[in-house]
């Protein structure tokens, strides 16, 4: 069908849901030619339709009845089919939002004025149902699954069947060999995006397997690096997304059993949880101990904490954005935070311009101008050597 709807709005009970529409499922003609077609006899029809309700596939039915009787003795399913397909949605008076509300599990298709009963439905004086009118009826929560669902392959079989130039090797192929991404719709080949993928699984960062266009943040779909992958790097895809997951979570500790290691929520004040894969008590470094030995190990375990925190201090810093301890080791003084993406500067901690980071050290009035490739100790000592050079100016 053709026409200028591209939304939808689904009202299940109380709730309204509006969704961008570019597909709507088709209307369904079923026919049978009797032996006096078309001589006397108009062909044997149902017609059916999901989001269409009863009423208004009957006003099509007797619209159908009324192109037969123009037409009588002459074909006419060609005239039938294209009013289908090119007049449904304006003889209906359907406009965008579509309107679907649920009654009791059943569509009611209404247009974008909210009337109660269209136009054309009003001029027709249907007293009745036709029983040449089929209505799909699903079950409501269902109903804006379907369309959506609909929606997206057909969008999909769209794309597929087009031509496009990937922008990391240029290269032209049919949409059928592009990933696109769900949010923001970049899409690129799926060679490049295979091996972009494999790279960033190898080097441990599965968090970053997000759309290669500068500044989006569009996160591939486990579908989508499933597709592209093979088995075993999909596996330690998947492990690693959920162990980084869980290390977010900080009341989450995991089972010690070796043969276990199963990730377990912290629920009581001492720490002490109950495994759900071995129904053994967990703690995060002992099992089954007498309280005294808890004791001696929660002391020690504190001590660690103390300890660790004061090593972080020393050799590491934290990320401006979303404070995860970053050490520097090697490199120029722009560092990119291996959690959120976010690019800053390891001198000063400030946050960077993701076009232009370098712009940071090439700033006269900014104290890190052209310290881009300053190590710390020599940072020391020209700030040493800037107060001698005061202290004898003084003098």
């Amino acid at each position: 069908m053709k026409g200028q709807l591209t939304k939808s709005s689904i009202n299940i009970g109380q709730a309204c849901v509006e969704c961008g529409i570019s597909f709507l499922p088709p209307l369904v003609l079923s026919f049978e030619l009797p032996t006096d077609y078309p001589s006397s006899s108009p062909p044997v029809f149902t017609l059916s339709s999901r989001w269409l309700s009863r009423i208004q596939i009957t006003t099509l039915c007797k619209r159908l009845d009324e192109l037969w009787e123009k037409n009588r003795g002459n074909v006419v399913l060609f005239t039938w089919i294209q009013f289908l397909k090119e007049e449904t949605l304006a003889f209906l008076n359907i406009q965008s939002p579509l309107e679907i509300q649920t009654i009791d599990g059943q569509p009611q298709c209404e247009s974008g004025q909210n009337q109660a009963v269209d136009t054309a439905i009003e001029k027709s004086k249907v007293q009745e149902f036709d029983q040449r009118a089929v209505q799909e009826v699903y079950h409501h929560t269902d109903i804006l699954t379907q369309l959506l669902d609909f929606n997206e392959a057909q969008k999909q079989k769209d794309f597929d069947g087009k031509i496009f130039c990937c922008g990391i090797c240029f290269s032209e192929n049919l949409g059928s060999n592009f990933l696109s991404f769900k949010e923001c719709q970049h899409f690129y080949c799926k060679a490049c995006m295979k091996e972009y993928f494999q790279i960033q699984i190898r080097d441990g960062k599965v968090q970053c397997l997000t759309c290669p266009e500068p500044e989006c943040m569009s996160m591939a779909t486990l579908a989508q690096v499933k597709l592209l992958v093979d088995h075993d790097e999909f596996t330690r895809y998947d492990r690693l997304l959920l162990q980084w997951s869980l290390n977010l979570v900080a009341d989450v500790v995991y089972c010690p059993r070796m043969s276990c290691c199963m990730a377990v929520m912290i629920e009581t004040y001492h720490g002490l949880s109950l495994c759900k894969e071995c129904k053994i008590t967990v703690e995060c470094a002992l099992i089954q101990i007498s309280r005294s030995v808890y004791i001696l190990i929660l002391i020690q375990r504190k001590i660690d904490e103390a300890l660790s925190k004061d090593w972080l201090k020393e050799n590491s810093k934290q990320c401006p954005s979303c404070g995860a301890n970053i050490q520097k080791e090697l490199g120029c003084n722009k560092m990119t935070c291996a959690s959120c993406q976010q690019y800053f500067c390891w001198i000063c901690l400030a946050v960077l311009n993701r076009n232009d980071p370098y712009s940071h050290f090439r700033d006269s009035n900014c104290p890190c101008y052209d310290h881009a490739f300053t190590t710390h100790q020599l940072q020391v000592e020209r700030r040493e050597s800037h107060r001698s050079n005061q202290v004898v100016g003084d003098y």
